[in-house]
């Protein structure tokens, strides 16, 4: 059984930078991929990057350049650096594992 646990959302400026974090409970966190998704409002779920075991990424278009993740495998921890925030950024952001997902974490981006 693996549990993730997300933190790190809130509101913030169009411009502006969080860090989203993902704490994982499990034996094997070290040897897999690690992704984070996202929800905006009324919108379907949607992939925005991964991270392999290698420490290897990919994100998605839309916040290439702005989004970066990462890994701490000794803290079993994944995060994911926003910057350059827009305000379609807006969503619930979850952290996945294989078939495990946190319960995400709102961020916001308004002024």
């Amino acid at each position: 059984q693996v549990q993730l646990v997300e933190s790190g959302g809130g509101l913030v400026q169009p411009g502006g930078s969080l860090r989203l974090s993902c704490a994982a409970s499990g034996s094997f966190f070290s040897f897999n991929s690690m992704s984070w998704y996202r929800q905006p409002p009324g919108k379907e779920r949607e992939w925005v990057a991964d991270i392999t075991s290698g420490e290897v990424t990919h994100s998605a278009e839309s916040v290439k350049g702005r989004f970066t993740i990462s890994r701490d495998n000794a803290k079993h921890t994944v995060y994911l650096q926003m910057n350059s925030l827009k305000p379609e950024d807006t969503a619930v952001y979850y952290c996945n594992y294989g078939v495990y997902w946190g319960k995400g974490t709102l961020v916001t981006v308004s002024s």
